[in-house]
């Protein structure tokens, strides 16, 4: 079974993944996803997973994909009977809850290749005229944060596309009552400003927030990076606490799935509610550009 329905090729940088093709693409791309999905018990993953029937284009997941722990069975009775039907199209990442269950193994042996390599999760690829990178912001993965950071530095400086994105679990800035910012993950978000990077989405928060472009400091900054959370994937949705500066739109009501329509010099933002639900966020702005802020 095709992975993506694309050829998939290793770069020798670490976990690059391609989507070979991409780059030939005509028109532009489409990422759709989520992240906080599935719980046996509720039917809400089935709904979200039912908008990406309808939705084209490649799956992102930011993390926590099967509730509570990340185990072997709940990721084929609760993930894999809602949005596991959309497997060979998802990239995902990884969330905390993964790592509930031995070093995320069930997550790893889940999704396979499209994982990344196991252990690490960190990989790269292609999609139109964007470079994408997809990380990890566990915690439990201090002990090789370093060898990540490198390995994105070198990603990015091979790859000077005018429009980058990244997606992880953890959000630097959050308004999210549960668990606000996460100062942890400040030295990836550093490395994403220094190279120009236009989009990060993260989940951890059940909430749905946009963010203004920001420099990792949070200030404001148009030649920052907008962070997106889409943690209503169909996990229970949560409260906001203190909003944060610059933060633009907040949604604790509809659970849906961010729709990004990735151009060749600038993207499009939607969020799609599920059925029954009337809250929606969309908007346009143009990509950083590569290398805008390096020292």
């Amino acid at each position: 079974m095709a992975r993506l329905g694309l050829l998939l090729s290793v770069a020798l940088i670490g976990s690059a993944v391609s989507p070979m093709g991409s780059a030939a693409q005509s028109g532009p791309a489409f990422l759709v996803g989520a992240a906080d999905i599935a719980s046996c018990n509720r039917r809400e993953s089935e709904a979200t997973a039912k908008l990406l029937d309808s939705i084209a284009g490649t799956v992102f997941t930011a993390g926590d994909h099967a509730y509570p722990n990340g185990t072997a069975r709940e990721f084929i009775e609760c993930y894999g009977l809602s949005w596991g039907r959309h497997r060979t199209r998802t990239l995902p990442a990884p969330g905390n809850h993964d790592y509930d269950s031995s070093q995320a193994d069930p997550y790893f042996n889940y999704f396979g290749f499209n994982a990344g390599p196991t252990g690490r999760a960190h990989y790269s690829y292609n999609l139109g005229a964007w470079h994408v990178v997809s990380l990890n912001s566990n915690v439990i993965a201090d002990s090789w944060g370093a060898a990540q950071e490198e390995w994105l530095r070198a990603d990015l400086k091979a790859n000077p596309a005018n429009c980058l994105l990244a997606y992880w679990h953890h959000p630097r800035f959050s308004s999210g009552k549960n668990h606000g910012n996460h100062p942890h993950v400040n030295a990836l978000y550093k490395i994403l400003y220094q190279h120009g990077v236009s989009v990060l989405i993260s989940g951890h928060d059940h909430v749905y927030e946009r963010f203004a472009p920001q420099d990792p400091d949070g200030k404001a900054d148009s030649k920052g990076v907008r962070q997106f959370l889409a943690g209503t994937g169909g996990a229970p949705l949560y409260k906001i606490g203190t909003v944060k500066p610059n933060s633009e739109v907040r949604n604790t009501i509809a659970h849906g799935v961010l729709k990004l329509t990735l151009n060749s010099t600038s993207y499009d933002w939607e969020f799609v509610p599920v059925a029954g639900q009337t809250f929606r966020d969309r908007g346009s702005t143009a990509c950083v550009g590569s290398n805008k802020n390096m020292k």
